[in-house]
Order: C-alpha cells, then structure tokens, then sequence
C-alpha cells in the first residue's frame, strides 16, 4: 500500500501545480473516516481506497481524480456524506463521489434488476464526466486482484461475472487494453478454473520447452528492421490465457490447433516508420490474407492505433505482429485516460462518442432485462468500417446491416429508413454489411420502424429504438380506439364536454394528459360509466339496469335453467344472442353455456346436456373476433372506426400474431345479438385495411 507522502509525491511528479494540502487531507480523511473497518483479506479497508488512488496517479489523472478515488467508498461504507465532501474538498471532488457512491445503493433488487439499475446509474452518471467511469474500473481492477479473499462462492461468481460482461468490455470500449486484459484474466480463472488451469499449464510447457524462442525471433525481426535503417524496438509474448480460450471456443479448436499464440509488438519513431516496417516483415516473411488490418488510418472508436499483420515464421509458425509508435502505444494501453485533460475536454468527447448511443438505450429500454440485452450489444463487438456517400466514417459490429448503419448514423434517420443502396446498388434492408462499405440509406418522412427488423439488426442501439417506437404506435392506435369510444361516451352525457371538462376528468381520474385518457378507454381500462362520472359526476345515477355498460354490468337472461341455478357463457365459443345454445352441467359445478356448434361439447359427453334459449332482455354479449389487418399506418384505426360505426364497444384488444405484412388482433366486442356480430364481421372484411375477419 502507497504511504501518504508517497502517493502525493507521485502526483507532484507529473502536475507541480496540484494542492498538496488537499492531497494530504484526502488520505487522512479516508483513513479516519474508514478507521477499524476490515477487507475480507484482513487488511485495513482504506487500503483499497488507497489503492484504487495509486492506479489513477500511474495514468497521471488530475487531482479531483486522485481525490475522488481517495474518497469514493466513505459516503457508501462510512458516516459521511456528500455534503460533508463538498464542504471539505469543493462541488466537483463532491460531485464525482456522488457519481460512484450511487452505483452501489441497489443491493435489494433482484439480480437481473439490479445489474440493470446498476448499469443504467453507471451509463448515466459517466455521460456526465467520465472520470466517474475511470474511477470505478480501477476500483472494480483492485477488487478483482482481492477477489480470492471472498469466502462466498456464488459472490465470487457473481463479481467475476458481473466483470466479465460489464466492466472489462467498457475498459475496452475506452481503450485501456491492460486493465481489459487483467479484468479478463482474473474472471476467467474464476469463472472456468479448470480451463485456465490447462491453458496456463499449456503455455507453462511450451516456455519451458522452446528455449528461448519468443526471444530469438523478436531479435531476428529487429535485426531485420534494423538492416532497413529503421530503429526500433520489439517486444515478444504469449497471449493472454482468456483470449486462447476466447479463440478455442470460437473456431472449436484444441490449444494444438491455435497456432497463432505468440504475439508481437514493433514500436517505431513515426507513423512513416511504421508503413515501412510493415513492408519489410512483409517482403521478408509471408503474410496471411485476409489478417491485415490498418488501425493507424482508420482508427478504432476509442482511438486505438496500431497496424495488425499475421505472418507464417519459420518452420510453418504463424505469429501475430502490431506495429505502432511509441506514443500510440502509450494511449492504446491507458486508452482515454492516458491523454485525458479535463481542461480540455472536448477532445476526450470523440473518444467516447458511442456514450452518446448508450444513452439513448438507457432512455428507450422497457425493462431491466431489455436494457442488459440492448448494452452489452453496443459494448461486445468486433468491427467493421462502412462510410456515408459524403465519406463519413461509422464503425460498427459484424453482421450489422443497413437498418444498424441507418441508426448509428442518427436516430431520426434509422426511423425514417426506407430502404437503401450499399455501393451504389439498390439492396434488401436486411444485407449484411462489409468493410468498405458506401451505404446510402433512402428515407420517408412518412416511415416508420417495423417489427420484423428485429429479426436481423444486431446493435442494441437500433433494436432499443425499435421496441420504443413500436411500443409507440401501438400505443398512438389503441388511443385512436379510444378517442372514437370516447365521442359515444360523451355523447351519452347531459351535458356539452369541452376541453374544461375534460381537464376536470383528467383530474379526478388522476390522469396528465387526454391521451392518457383515450390510450385507458381503448385498452378497456376504464369503464363507460367511471368515464361519465369523471365528466359529469352524477351523470349516470339516473340510468336503469338495463343501459349497456361495460362487460361487468351486462344483463343476460337464458330460459330453460332452474330458477336460481348458476349459469356461465363459455369463453372457448363465446355464445350470443341469436345463436343456439346448449348447457353443460356436471355435479358441484356451474352450467356452461355453450353454441350448440362448440368444438368443446365433445368434451361433455359424460354430462347432462341442457336444452337452453336466450331470455328476452339478454343485453352485452361479447363476441370474440380474431382480425388480422395490414401493418399500415392507421389501419388499426381504421377497424376501430368499423365497430364504432357499427356501435360495437370494444372492451379487450389483443396483439396476438405478428407475420410481416400483417398483423392479427384478437377483440372481444359488446354487441346486441348474432347478426349484430354478424353486420360487424360483414363490414370488417369489406374493408382494404382488413385481410382476414373471423370468429373464434
């Protein structure tokens, strides 16, 4: 652990200027604030404050950092609060605390919930300085180094999962590739110990058995370097246990078959040097098509750097080359961190672009489990490069295609997308892209999102504002139902509704807005009669028995019961008036009134059958329809204009089918008798917005 003078030595090394008095009171206040508390290790708990401050001054980051890291557990795990933080270190120290302190208050939800509500916290609070973010992957590294010292298996896993599919691919998605790497390692050898323990076995023989040849082949290629006047410095490794076992699971492979283990690194003066190293290694070995990649020209969106090549060594080897300048090196280890001015911050803002689209996920997400699926989209990925006809690069993962391209591009412009040309020629929406692509997306002020391009975009970005918007349409078309219920309703009311009364009813029933209103009458939310009384209060005390409310207050009378036996109207065949109906009684039970052409009667045949017939004031049967229209702008509105004119109160819709072009609903509707239903059914299959019309 780092002593006070220490640590403040190490800030005073890289900024003279930071206020050494306000170091010193930091570490002092986080060690008389956590006092006797204990890690699970056994150490004392400022330690790992302590700690986490040590990682951010190695990246150099300013002082309100260091601080904040000093200080980021005291509001959560000790009697101080943020007020307290602010009086002795100032609002932005105060404000960054705060940031990290509330990612943790959520230990009370259920698992999925609270990673979501965690990430949702996160997203939200490092959108906002993404120090917050810096700070919080050093405290997730510190206490993945401690992690073994937890006694509980399933909260090790649970951390070492959480660090897995969160925390590691942010490191990523800023570029500090050595906290990435370590993340990985240490999860790894929690979550699958026996397969790290092979694999590091694995690697353990071959550098005991290859005596020295990472070495000798880094030296060869120097020289080689070194022969074409170029100075420069090679370093050789084996990769990283996690990353072997990534690639053995993805290409179904023994570790005998990856034969890519050995990787190298070229460090160079200049990026012209760095072209030039590449051709000698190439010209000198064999390379393999297909495995170049230039990040150095087209960088990645975190701003990583560097030329990617595979060669074919001596003796059929393949090993993996990057080859990148000294100071591209400094920034892909540390990413955004390792050029971070905060003074400056508008150049960190192109770094940390995609922030922007998880934001728009947290804001679009329905549930805890939608925004989990939508934010490990956006932060997993390997990439392609596509470009806009005027030359605008937009990275994104393989497998997107146009509809993906479309919404990274803009939101507005993915939900206006009417198709599209990929290298000037007309294709489907659902193409796959390539690198190199020049997408030009074809819009339509009059389009609209559809459902089917679930089935094949791959960005959480564009998936999120799908759902949102067609979350959305179905929302505005249930409304619409409801705006057309709503003028029968108060058609019924002795009095003139204006938009006062309205008001004084969105009021009562505490609703904000009339939509709110109409979305509840066409869902059957709310009933006619609590309706008229939000008007009017008093309105309907005056009606009789016999006025047709909702499905809760029908009058149905059948002849051929004895009087007082109950009775029930099947729901497998929904019997009206005007249908022939039979009663199906077993002991104990209620009668079951069925249409004398149920299916289900077949069922009854160990039962008394009843011969039955409607009574003469049988009023608000419900007939069951199933529809299916055309997924068009307003053609649900348009079969809700059907029953409305054919005064048929809908009382429940249901999305029941989705198979683009169309869309099947399954409506339970009030009506008078069977040829009322029958009118009803004429009418909808007359309609050009209505493909099919039956009754269930």
């Amino acid at each position: 652990m780092l002593r006070q003078y220490q640590l403040v030595e190490k800030v005073l090394e890289y900024d003279p200027d930071a206020d050494e008095a306000m170091l010193n009171r930091a570490y002092v206040y986080t060690v008389q604030k956590h006092g006797s508390q204990k890690r699970a290790s056994g150490d004392p708990y400022f330690s790992h404050p302590v700690e986490v401050a040590g990682l951010m001054t190695d990246l150099k980051l300013d002082q309100a950092t260091i601080i904040t890291a000093l200080l980021h557990d005291t509001v959560e795990d000790t009697l101080a609060t943020i007020e307290d933080i602010e009086a002795h270190f100032g609002p932005e120290v105060a404000r960054l605390v705060d940031g990290v302190t509330k990612l943790s208050k959520i230990e009370a939800m259920p698992e999925n919930e609270r990673a979501a509500e965690n990430l949702r916290k996160f997203l939200l609070a490092m959108s906002e300085d993404i120090r917050v973010l810096l700070v919080k992957l050093a405290d997730r590294l510190h206490n993945m180094r401690t992690l073994h010292f937890i006694k509980s298996p399933e909260k090790r896993q649970r951390i070492a999962r959480e660090t897995m599919d969160i925390y590691a691919p942010l490191a990523e998605r800023v570029g500090m590739y050595e906290y990435m790497h370590e993340m990985q390692a240490l999860a790894f050898r929690e979550l699958e110990p026996d397969a790290y323990a092979t694999i590091a076995g694995r690697l353990e023989q071959l550098r005991n058995q290859d005596g020295g040849q990472v070495d000798a082949i880094a030296l060869t290629m120097k020289q080689r370097l070194a022969e074409a006047g170029l100075k420069v410095e090679v370093y050789g490794r084996e990769k990283h246990p996690f990353s072997i076992w990534h690639k053995m699971a993805e290409r179904h492979v023994s570790f005998d078959q990856v034969n890519d283990i050995m990787a190298f690194r070229v460090l160079t003066e200049s990026e012209e040097d760095c072209y030039r190293a590449l051709g000698v290694l190439h010209t000198t070995w064999q390379f393999l098509p297909g495995k170049f990649k230039d990040y150095i020209s087209t960088p990645k969106n975190n701003g990583y750097r560097s030329l990617h090549t595979s060669l074919i060594y001596e003796n059929s080897m393949r090993v993996e080359v990057q080859i990148r300048t000294r100071e591209m090196h400094r920034r892909n280890e540390f990413g955004l961190a390792a050029h971070w001015a905060y003074k400056q911050a508008e150049k960190a803002d192109g770094q940390v672009g995609w922030l922007r689209d998880l934001i728009e996920i947290v804001d679009a997400s329905h549930d805890a489990e939608e925004l989990l699926e939508h934010t490990r989209m956006a932060i997993y990925q390997d990439r392609i490069f596509a470009f806009t006809p005027k030359g605008a690069l937009f990275q994104l993962p393989k497998g997107a295609t146009a509809v993906d391209f479309a919404f990274a591009v803009h939101t507005n412009l993915g939900s206006q997308t009417a198709g599209v040309k990929i290298n000037g020629r007309h294709m489907p929406l659902r193409t796959p892209l390539a690198n190199g692509d020049v997408v030009e997306i074809i819009k339509n002020p009059h389009a609209a999102p559809q459902l089917s391009w679930l089935a094949f975009v791959v960005t959480g970005k564009a998936r999120a504002a799908i759902r949102r918007a067609v979350r959305m349409k179905e929302r505005d078309e249930v409304a619409a139902i409801g705006s057309k219920l709503f003028d029968e309703i108060a058609a019924r009311v002795p009095a003139r509704i204006g938009k006062k009364a309205i008001r004084a009813a969105l009021e009562r029933l505490g609703m904000d807005e009339p939509d709110d209103l109409m979305y509840a009458i066409g869902a059957a939310k709310i009933g006619d009669r609590e309706v008229m009384e939000a008007l009017v209060p008093g309105s309907t005390a005056d009606f009789t028995d016999d006025e047709q409310w909702t499905q809760r207050e029908r009058a149905i009378s059948i002849r051929g019961l004895t009087p007082g036996v109950a009775f029930e109207l099947a729901t497998c065949c929904h019997p009206v008036p005007g249908d022939r109906i039979v009663g199906i009684r077993r002991k104990g039970e209620t009668v079951l009134v069925h249409a004398i052409d149920c299916l289900m009667l077949a069922s009854g045949v160990d039962s008394d059958w009843i011969d039955l017939a409607w009574g003469n004031h049988s009023v608000g049967a419900v007939g069951q329809l199933s529809v299916t229209i055309y997924d068009r702008l307003g053609t649900l509105a348009e079969m809700a204009g059907i029953f409305a004119q054919n005064k048929a109160n809908v009382q429940t819709l249901m999305q029941a089918q989705i198979d683009h072009p169309f869309v099947t609903y399954d409506v339970e509707v009030e009506v008078q008798d069977a040829g009322h239903l029958n009118r009803i059914l004429s009418a909808l299959r007359a309609s050009d917005a209505v493909a099919q019309a039956e009754r269930q």
